[in-house]
């Protein structure tokens, strides 16, 4: 059954009950009119509505009876004292009007951090069950990330948010082909990764309207649900661990993996092109660490074999100094 029928049951309904109340006062057809009038006002307000999240739902309600509760209360605390009947009423009327409105307003803002409490006992959300990974655009596109997951080192639950979703569509419709490649690469390889049956992936509804940026939802959609982000931007990376969410960032990864030089250990390598200092040449070993050579720019080209003087970690990754063999 979908909203199309149901819509229209809806409004077939309205227009029975209506003819039935018109008929006992011999309108049935305005009775009718109304009926009809009054679905479709009500199903353009639920149209309206469409972008009203269940919690959202739920922790306004729970705001309204939280209100009325308090209402309660000290609509009781003012019928001790001595005031007339109808001055009492019209404070129990406002106060009910006021409490509901604020525990309304109070559940909406604090719809993210909704949670029903019991002394002793905190009921935890749905999609916090178990430990969650948030997918970020960047580790998506990277590609590395299927690997990983097939070496069952990565073994938690994968996230996806719509809003990730959003920007690779975005990318990939890019007039930049360059962008436009790597968003249709992200899409093809969360393909493959949702037709793998050994892949626990799921797909995140939470959107967060009222925050633009896309790391700042993945900041908090990590808060809400207790989960760590998985990435390779490294600004993420320090932005995500000043708010206290968990990342885990695979060149971080990809950098402790590498093999350990030491001062004086032989090696032989390409020299590709020259080094910011000068007369410096640069290569690269065969992961990727770059190899700053001293007083080769003239031999740009060749393979030479050279020897470890320093080593530099930076957070980009690691850099080898080196001199020629002689």
């Amino acid at each position: 059954m979908n909203l199309l029928l149901v819509r229209v049951l809806f409004v077939v309904g309205s227009i029975i009950i209506g003819f039935q109340a018109g008929s006992a006062k011999d309108s049935a057809l305005m009775g009718g009119v109304v009926g009809l009038g009054t679905g479709l006002i009500i199903i353009l307000l639920e149209i309206g509505m469409r972008k009203v999240s269940v919690r959202g739902l739920s922790s306004s309600v729970f705001g309204l009876v939280l209100g009325l509760i308090i209402a309660k209360l000290v609509g009781d605390a003012f019928s001790l004292a001595p005031l007339p009947a109808q001055t009492l009423q019209a404070i129990r009327t406002t106060l009910t009007l006021v409490f509901c409105y604020l525990g309304m307003v109070i559940g909406l803002r604090g719809k993210d951090e909704f949670n029903v409490i019991i002394p002793y006992v905190r009921l935890r959300r749905q999609d916090q069950s178990g430990e969650s990974v948030i997918l970020d655009t960047s580790v998506i596109i990277d590609g590395r990330i299927t690997d990983i997951i097939k070496t069952k080192f990565l073994s938690s639950k994968l996230v996806v948010p719509k809003f990730v979703l959003k920007e690779l569509q975005q990318i990939a419709d890019s007039t930049d082909p360059i962008k436009r490649q790597r968003g249709r690469r992200g899409l093809e390889i969360l393909h493959a990764l949702q037709k793998d049956p050994s892949m626990n992936i799921t797909i995140h509804d939470e959107d967060f309207p009222d925050i633009r940026e896309v790391d700042a939802k993945l900041v908090k959609l990590g808060q809400l649900i207790e989960g760590k982000v998985l990435t390779v931007d490294y600004n993420l990376n320090r932005v995500a661990g000043i708010q206290g969410v968990t990342v885990l960032n695979i060149n971080e990864l990809a950098n402790a993996l590498k093999p350990v030089v030491f001062p004086g250990e032989e090696m032989r390598l390409k020299l590709i092109k020259e080094g910011k200092e000068h007369n410096q040449a640069v290569g690269y070993l065969d992961d990727g660490t770059m190899v700053v050579v001293e007083d080769a720019r003239r031999l740009i080209g060749q393979e030479v074999k050279v020897a470890v003087t320093s080593v530099l970690q930076t957070q980009a990754g690691r850099m080898i100094f080196t001199k020629i063999e002689k």
